[in-house]
């Protein structure tokens, strides 16, 4: 009488008895398969922490007092990159977004240097801007700014204008007035410069004293 063979692949034993396949021996992918499947999870993880940070969101740094109290140097805040539009990658152009607000504390390329800038957003195209005493008037009407610092001496640029912000442009200022490079020193902000909205602290470590201020994080930045 002839005996029936085990056929691992097959899953059958002697007798014709069907053998479970978790019984019949685990599949064990080739070390290329591994290395294959392990390349695609990097990637993935790459291109969405690439399309999160280019599109979405993104962590920043406060280093200067310029926001103050607003911000405080050792801040770290995330900042939503697309309400105002996202830039499309290599080009100059941007995916059309929501249009800055009176308020609003934004994060843009600056228009002497290039580097990340984080200031208000205080009047919009087409408003008249005066500054008389580190009092801000909006087409000839006070605005209240229950944020504002005068921290050390005032500038000559506590006094400036009336200027008319063009269209497709926005005029930006520190909460800190007396010690802020802003749109006073160089103009009304393109818009096309913003990269993002600052939205909330995630993070505060106080430098001087060496310890993190956990009262801090979390706030909404306002």
């Amino acid at each position: 009488m002839s005996e029936g063979t085990h056929n691992v692949t097959g899953g059958s034993v002697p007798g014709g008895e069907t053998v479970p396949r978790e019984c019949a021996g685990a599949y064990r992918p080739s070390r290329g398969r591994r290395f294959w499947e392990r390349t695609k999870e990097i990637v993935f993880m790459i291109v969405a922490v690439l399309f999160l940070r280019t599109f979405v969101v993104q962590a920043y740094q406060i280093p200067s007092g310029s926001m103050e109290n607003t911000l405080l140097v050792g801040d770290f805040l995330i900042a939503n990159k697309f309400i105002y539009g996202p830039p499309i990658p290599f080009t100059d152009f941007k995916i059309p977004g929501k249009e800055p607000k009176r308020g609003d504390v934004v994060i843009f390329r600056s228009p002497t240097d290039n580097k990340d800038f984080i200031k208000r957003c205080i009047a919009l195209p087409g408003e008249v801007v005066e500054i008389r005493d580190n009092r801000v008037y909006i087409d000839g009407t006070y605005l209240e700014e229950d944020y504002v610092s005068l921290k050390g001496f005032s500038p000559p640029e506590a006094n400036f204008g009336p200027i008319t912000v063009p269209e497709g442009h926005i005029f930006v200022l520190g909460d800190n007035r007396n010690s802020s490079f802003d749109s006073r020193y160089w103009g009304a902000l393109d818009e096309h410069r913003l990269k993002g909205k600052a939205e909330v602290i995630h993070w505060s470590w106080d430098r001087r004293h060496h310890r993190p201020r956990l009262a801090r994080v979390g706030d909404l930045i306002r």
